[in-house]
């Protein structure tokens, strides 16, 4: 059912019996792109790193955020954040970007408050919203519990286009730990790949391209909200 793809073991092996067409890092077929230009950008993407940003590149988007139920080649984690600092006064200051990651190194989850809130200020309120390509995995989930055991003036909101691994008994733990401890978690609506698309997606200078929902998006929508109702109940 609905999985990510992981970079190493079986797909390895069945890479070594049967030789694939050449993707890109972000798991695209490089030999259906036309534009020499981009194809040279996506084949010499470095991997194995954290990537940040304000807005990342249409088509890692469009494939990376697609709410599919079997999300073969999506072997990356696309997390997009608004922070909102609130003092005591009542003034609320707003960040927004973006980080994606590779699978060998450290996830966009763990990179978030490695790199983007390392720390807390205690006398300031943090309301964090993710917007992230799938769920959180079981090692993930675990570094999020423990941020939030820890500092009580942080607020987390987390909605995902897909659920990650959602059969395993360990990741469904994960998720109810997760909702436990007072983190909220919500299956993006097509309204959000909307947000998502406006607020964290390239545009074009001077021309804001208006947002086309995929076929099946409301469909997959109820489909995985159905799932992670099941697992939180």
């Amino acid at each position: 059912m609905a999985q990510k793809e992981e970079a190493a073991g079986a797909a390895g092996a069945a890479a070594a019996a049967e030789p694939a067409a050449p993707t890109s890092q972000n798991g695209e077929d490089v030999e259906n792109l036309d534009d020499p230009e981009k194809l040279k950008e996506l084949i010499e993407l470095p991997p194995f790193e954290i990537v940040t940003g304000e807005r990342l590149p249409v088509n890692y988007f469009k494939f990376q955020f697609r709410n599919v139920e079997y999300s073969s080649g999506r072997n990356k984690t696309f997390l997009c954040y608004v922070v909102e600092t609130q003092a005591k006064g009542g003034q609320v200051q707003a960040t927004r970007g973006y980080l994606e990651d590779e699978h060998a190194t450290n996830h966009a989850e763990e990179a978030f408050f490695n790199t983007i809130l390392p720390s807390f200020d205690p006398a300031l309120r943090y309301n964090v919203t993710w917007y992230v390509s799938s769920s959180p995995c079981a090692a993930c989930a675990d570094r999020i519990l423990r941020t939030l055991g820890k500092t009580k003036n942080l607020r987390l909101l987390i909605l995902v286009g897909r659920l990650f691994m959602w059969e395993e008994p360990e990741v469904q733990a994960a998720l109810r730990k997760l909702k436990e401890a007072g983190c909220r978690l919500r299956i993006m609506k097509p309204q959000d790949f909307e947000y998502v698309w406006q607020n964290f997606v390239e545009q074009e200078e001077g021309e804001s391209k208006a947002f086309e929902p995929w076929g099946d998006i409301q469909e997959n929508f109820l489909y995985y909200e159905e799932k992670l109702a099941d697992i939180l109940k």
